[in-house]
């Protein structure tokens, strides 16, 4: 990736809708010596058109691998979107979709895409890594209803861009067709809308990478992606479908901190394993505490605190802990739900299965 002009990033704007975290560089302490790095900047540069930089000042890679090597900075460098993967290919490979939707709000029994963006590229098994071109698709669509001035806020997509457009149906269900699994940062939201836009993709399997990955297990601060772009070193313009698309497909072939694959690798794996909504039936109500505690929800449509588990071995030890904390010994059956790729994040539901504790 190349590097921009050293910038300062500006405070955090607040955002209506999956708030993602951005932090300001923090400057040293007024008390502290200036370093040899610090001094240039002191003085005024200007532009040098010629070379597209300063006046009398190294590239601008030049510069930010100095301040990059000082320890009262750290540099930030434009994400670069990245169209051709020139990985060794194994035996064989995942086809996948990186998708994002832009969204008139969260309701998805009112709301509609107003904005979507698809990158399908083959992954290698073995590696994790992409392969070979990525294909590109990114469309808007008049939602048939005004846009909400905060939502035109943060996405910076307006009335009269939408006006009149329609994405592209042909081209989205040809870049879905043969695809073994979709990407999104965050299923739960974006499936629900992309399933009623496309009754096609609901025969597809689905992965969330922002669920489905432990991140602050690997050590990561926050799971928001521009929070996870920003611990790679990258910063994107966020908040536009295809941009978040790119920045996504460049943290998931990273390799994750504490595991020996990429994100890519993470997710193709648990793809293929079935995970669970566990019910709380009819959990006696001094257990509520323990419950909420423990990070069980509560379902006001169905009366009852529910939880997710990633696998058989999570769904027995949570079976366990709640015949102790929650029923007290007592016996109790309890419901849960098994969810496979094709139905996970959706409206769908799973398998509706009963254990006797």
């Amino acid at each position: 990736f190349v590097a921009d002009l050293p910038t300062i990033t500006p405070p955090p704007k607040k955002r209506a809708m999956r708030d993602k975290l951005v932090s300001a560089p923090t400057a040293a302490p007024p008390s502290a010596p200036r370093s040899p790095v610090q001094a240039p900047l002191q003085a005024p540069l200007q532009a040098s058109p010629d070379r597209g930089g300063l006046a009398g000042a190294p590239d601008a890679e030049s510069m930010a691998a100095a301040l990059d090597a000082h320890p009262d900075y750290r540099v930030l460098r434009r994400l670069r979107p990245r169209l051709d993967w020139t990985s060794a290919q194994g035996q064989a490979v995942c086809r996948i979709i990186v998708l994002d939707t832009e969204t008139t709000g969260l309701d998805q029994t009112r709301d509609k895409i107003m904005e979507l963006a698809l990158l399908r590229v083959d992954v290698d098994v073995d590696s994790g890594l992409p392969v070979g071109a990525v294909q590109v698709y990114d469309g808007l669509e008049d939602p048939g209803m005004p846009i909400p001035r905060e939502v035109q806020d943060i996405t910076g997509i307006d009335d009269s861009m939408v006006r009149g457009q329609r994405l592209d149906e042909e081209r989205v269900l040809a870049m879905l067709a043969g695809v073994d699994l979709v990407i999104a940062h965050n299923a739960g939201f974006d499936r629900p809308f992309v399933e009623a836009r496309f009754p096609e993709a609901r025969t597809l399997a689905w992965a969330c990478s922002f669920a489905d990955i432990g991140w602050k297990e690997q050590g990561r601060g926050s799971a928001k992606l521009e929070s996870l772009a920003r611990d790679l070193g990258l910063f994107y313009d966020a908040h536009r479908a295809e941009m978040d698309c790119h920045a996504l497909l460049a943290v998931l072939a990273t390799p994750l901190p504490k595991l020996a694959h990429t994100g890519l690798a993470h997710l193709m794996a648990q793809a293929g394993k079935p995970s669970y909504r566990l019910q709380a039936t009819n959990a006696p109500f001094d257990a509520k505490d323990k419950l909420k505690a423990r990070g069980y929800r509560w379902s006001a449509e169905q009366k009852v605190w529910h939880t997710r588990v990633g696998d058989g071995k999570a769904l027995q030890a949570e079976f366990d802990w709640l015949k102790e904390h929650a029923y007290h010994q007592r016996s109790a059956v309890v419901q849960f739900e098994k969810l496979d790729a094709q139905v996970r994040y959706s409206s769908r539901p799973g398998e509706m299965l009963h254990h006797q504790l």
